[in-house]
């Protein structure tokens, strides 16, 4: 191998041995596009940037101390540059188990009868995130359906020893978890469908958790990454089921970071990635992969004027996904800081004059809202409408809309105290149309989202 590999920080992780095969005597390259030559390679990485997976042979010694390598023997020579063609299959062959394709049902009544069928709403993807049985998938996937199913994928290998005994000479298939890309003799996959359960769902998110009840044998659980420090131009794969056609894959590369799009319950999701491989109806819950098959995201939104992939895609980020679900494993429900009040759309509010702040629409009586003082809107007797608080600032965060009111809430937890500064009509002017204000600060506790009034949303049209 080139004296540039003497640069390369060797990772801990490692796949296994050579085949014996693959071994080239000559100390030359081994072909990377053959797909056997990949298999018993350890992974480095740069010590400044990640790169192309390069592969070295296991008898191949590493010093941290001088970042020195050196093959113990010159039977196995070190590989390096991976064909990018043969990365993105050798992902895909590891990582399609782990993603399921999920179908959403609905019951309706047959009009030429008193039976009640199960009829097929919609399709999504989703991947396996541990050997429990646990499926991870969008909110929206899964929001109208009132059952749901599983298919999963699972590796078909040749048994040599029960092909032998079995009757006629043909061969007996079985299962086994030892097929991860191992073993050559993995000729196809079959599917198993099983009946799914909610354990737990967080709109805000678009995030829900399912459960299987598979055997610990069908199940691949992904490989979780981190969505830190990724770079506009990485490499990035997506694998999901667009328009029904299953275990589909696309790839493409980062092209923004910090994106926000609108989650089905109206809050934002911030820091959404935005990549530019090809995502359709149907990919929604599957997974985003770096080059190295690791998971970065989850494919959630796509912006598109005629509904179909116009190399826009959304994904939620895996470090934002991770504290969900596990909390949703753990505890079934997400509990979100809330003032407990109703608000108009920064939009709608627009009608009324209102460019900046966030306009309170209700205060329920009994909240910690009313008792700190803050007031709604309403219309008076006379028939006009009487504007209520408007707040403009909670703690430091300025607020010009409500996705500021929601990200600043972030920060916070149910039962805190805050200051919470509203702009609130004092006079109005005479022979004018315009309001004078006044700033009011207020403090108030945060309720948990499970107890507090539902901030609904009123449109004016």
């Amino acid at each position: 191998g080139s004296s540039n590999a003497l640069f390369w920080a060797l990772t801990s992780r490692k796949s296994g041995a050579f085949p014996e095969n693959e071994k080239d005597p000559a100390g030359g390259i081994i072909d990377s596009n053959r797909s056997e030559s990949q298999k018993g390679c350890l992974e480095y990485e740069h010590h400044q940037r990640p790169v192309q997976l390069q592969y070295l042979p296991a008898n191949v010694e590493y010093s941290e101390s001088d970042n020195s390598m050196k093959a113990l023997s010159d039977s196995n020579p070190i590989c390096v540059n991976e064909d990018p063609e043969a990365r993105r299959i050798r992902v895909f062959d590891r990582v399609a188990p782990s993603v399921v394709h999920i179908d959403t049902f609905i019951q309706q009544r047959d009009a030429f009868s008193t039976n009640v069928m199960e009829v097929p709403l919609g399709t999504g993807s989703g991947f396996v995130w541990d050997d429990k049985g646990h499926i991870v998938t969008n909110y929206h996937v899964v929001r109208n359906g009132k059952s749901a199913q599983v298919a999963i994928l699972t590796r078909v290998v040749e048994d040599n020893e029960s092909s032998s005994a079995s009757a006629g000479g043909g061969s007996v298939k079985s299962r086994s978890k030892k097929t991860s890309g191992k073993d050559s003799s993995v000729t196809n996959y079959t599917r198993s469908v099983y009946k799914a359960r909610v354990v737990g769902s967080d709109p805000d998110k678009d995030i829900a958790v399912l459960k299987v009840d598979a055997p610990v044998f069908d199940l691949f659980p992904i490989e979780v990454g981190t969505s830190k420090n990724l770079k506009v131009g990485q490499s990035a794969l997506a694998i999901g089921n667009p328009f029904g056609l299953d275990h589909t894959l696309t790839a493409g590369i980062l092209s923004g970071m910090g994106r926000e799009v609108r989650s089905p319950s109206g809050r934002p999701i911030s820091n959404v990635i935005q990549a530019d491989a090809a995502i359709n109806p149907g990919n929604s819950g599957g997974p985003l992969l770096d080059s190295s098959g690791k998971l970065i995201g989850m494919n959630t939104a796509i912006y598109s004027p005629s509904g179909g992939s116009a190399g826009i895609g959304f994904a939620i980020p895996v470090d934002t996904l991770s504290y969900i679900v596990d909390t949703l494993i753990r505890d079934g429900r997400i509990i979100r800081p809330v003032i407990g009040i109703s608000y108009l759309e920064s939009k709608q509010a627009k009608a009324l004059g209102i460019t900046k702040g966030v306009l309170v629409l209700d205060v329920p009586a009994s909240s910690p809202a009313a008792r700190a003082g803050m007031r709604g809107t309403k219309r008076t007797e006379s028939g006009f409408i009487e504007i209520g608080d408007i707040i403009v600032k909670v703690e430091d965060h300025r607020i010009d809309t409500e996705a500021d009111l929601f990200e600043a809430l972030e920060d916070f937890k149910p039962g805190d105290r805050i200051k919470i500064t509203v702009n609130r009509v004092d006079v109005a002017a005479p022979n004018t149309r315009e309001l004078k204000l006044k700033e009011v600060v207020l403090v108030t506790e945060l309720k948990g989202s499970s107890d507090a009034a539902s901030a609904k949303t009123i449109r004016v049209e």
